[in-house]
Parts: structure tokens; sequence; C-alpha cells
């Protein structure tokens, strides 16, 4: 019998599969039902700093300019109330990892709430890192010096492992990667996925594009776990976009992940789509022979990072080069 279980940001789980942070992972009976599944972790749904400022702007009025900042702090503590709730009705019900998740891109009090969400009882935090940067004056690297901060802000404050979601926007992940790993980060997620923007061509008004994402998605995070996994192996990684079967596992586990998130995937099929990757990994490991996840992750690792950049263009030669 195949042995499917892994070690990610410190935590034992009993398999690789982690529900991602979505409306999925919104409720405590919810989360009990995923760990019935089969489910190896959780990541609830996440608080997100951008509506509580975005509710707080728009209760401010002209009569009382100064409204924003009680507002935006009465909601703060609205909102993390609820938030705690969540995770103590979760570990309540839940004898699998549950992992709070934190959406911002401001170094504000978020070490603050960290403490609390700790205090309730979550067994990790993931801080969901993503913006883009626009300014014309912007200073190369000044993006993920704010990062680190925030890491290590959140890490200095909590005992739990802080786990960093970051986006694909990215010069050099690895860069950034052995920062966060050096400010505090146990685990990195790759990636994280940007709102779809698409255009509405009869209306001619901006709409969303895809929501749910494609099986495809998949090949960017296999390239920077494959680099990152080997240059910066003191690091846990866990990929995100695009896993859709367990063929999806078996290949992020390769290129050196230690778990995968899973969402897109849950929302088309729901609780069955779970039990069936996981059957299918069990059946690869068995074909191959493999005892347990450790016997094979990491085996496709990049193993010359001074040569990574020679090989992805000789791919691309290989495979593009005779098209007409």
């Amino acid at each position: 019998m195949s042995e499917l279980k892994t070690t990610f940001a410190g935590l034992e789980l009993k398999n690789p599969f982690i529900v991602s942070s979505s409306n999925l992972t919104n409720s405590a009976e919810k989360n009990l039902a995923w760990e019935q599944a089969g489910a190896g972790a959780i990541v609830l749904k996440s608080l997100f700093e951008e509506q509580i400022l975005w509710e707080s702007s728009h209760i401010m009025t002209e009569e009382h300019p100064d409204a924003g900042d009680y507002f935006q702090g009465y909601l703060r503590a609205h909102y993390l109330d609820e938030y705690t709730r969540l995770v103590k009705e979760s570990k309540q019900k839940c004898s699998i990892p549950v992992i709070a998740s934190i959406n911002c891109y401001t170094d504000q009090e978020w070490e603050k709430f960290a403490v609390l969400i700790q205090e309730a009882g979550a067994d990790a935090i993931e801080l969901n890192l993503m913006a883009i940067q626009t300014g014309l004056k912007y200073e190369y690297g000044s993006f993920e010096q704010k990062l680190a901060g925030i890491v290590r802000h959140v890490a200095s404050q909590v005992k739990i492992p802080v786990i960093a979601k970051i986006g694909n926007n990215l010069t050099n992940p690895l860069a950034l990667i052995n920062m966060l790993h050096a400010n505090g980060a146990k685990a990195v997620v790759m990636f994280n996925r940007f709102y779809q923007t698409d255009i509405d061509i009869e209306k001619m008004e901006y709409c969303s594009g895809q929501v749910l994402s494609e099986a495809s998605e998949l090949a960017h995070a296999l390239r920077w776990i494959g680099l990152a996994s080997a240059a910066v192996p003191c690091m846990d990684y866990a990929a995100s976009g695009g896993v859709s079967d367990g063929a999806g596992i078996v290949k992020s586990l390769l290129a050196g992940a230690s778990a995968v998130e899973v969402c897109s995937a849950l929302y088309k099929d729901g609780e069955k789509r779970l039990g069936t990757m996981l059957d299918e990994l069990k059946a690869w490991m068995e074909r191959h022979r493999f005892a347990s996840v450790n016997d094979f992750k990491g085996r496709m690792k990049a193993k010359d990072l001074e040569k990574a950049n020679i090989f992805e263009r000789t791919q691309f030669m290989k495979y593009f080069g005779g098209k007409q």
C-alpha cells in the first residue's frame, strides 16, 4: 500500500492534497466534509484587506470626513471576530491541519491579526501576497522588499508556520523566495491566480474572464518549483493553479513540491474529484513501485541552475523551431 504522508511547512499531512482558500472553505461544516472526503489540509477562505478598506471608504460621508478611520477600525474588528470564529469552529470539527489565510498587499496591522488567529487555534497562516506594480517611478526590488517585510513582521509575532502565497509577476521568484525564507517563511505556494481581465466588445466594458483555472496553467508552477526546490531546498513548496487530476499532483511532487492546493477542480466536480485524484496518485505510485511520496519527491527538480536559461531556450527551439 502506498504511503501518501508528507510534510508541508512543518505540518504533518496524511496526503499532499490541500483544499485551497475559497468559498469552498468558508464554514466549519464544509471543512469537515473536505476532511471526510480525504483532504490532507484546508486553507480557510481569506480575510481580505481590500474588502475592509473598500467598505470603510464607502461608509465615510462628507458630513463626517474623519469617519473613515473609525469605520475601518470597526470593520477590521468585525471581520476579525468572524474569522477567528471560523478558525475555532473548524478546529473543533476537523483533525487535519487548518490553515488561516490573510490576503494583504500593504504592511499594516497584520501581525496583530496573526496573533489572534494563532490564539484561535490555526495550525499555520498563509499570507496571500499579490499585487501588480504600475508606478512610473518604481524602484526595482521595492515590491519584493515590501513582501519580505510583511512576512517578517507576521513571523516575528507568531509561533505557528507562516506560508507565503506569491503571484507569478516576478522577475526572479528564486531571489524573492530566498528573501522570504530569511524573513521567516516556512513554505511558499506557487502561484496565486490573478483576476482574469476580459473585455465585452459589444458593451465596450471590462468584464471577468475565465474564472476557473485550466490544467495548462500548471506549467508555470512546475517550471519555478523545479528551479526553486533546487535553489532554496530549505523551503517547502506547494503548487497552485492547474492541478486538476492525479497526474497534476504527481508532476508537482516530481518537480519538488511537498503538496498541492486545489480549488477549480473542486468547484467543477466537488468532493468526488478529490477522491479520484488521490486514487490516481496511488495508482501511479504503485505502477512505479514507489512506497512513499518521499521516494520520488523532487526527482525532476532542476539539477543545474546555471544552465536553466539555456535549457528553457533549447526546449523552446526544439518544440517550436520547426513550426511553419
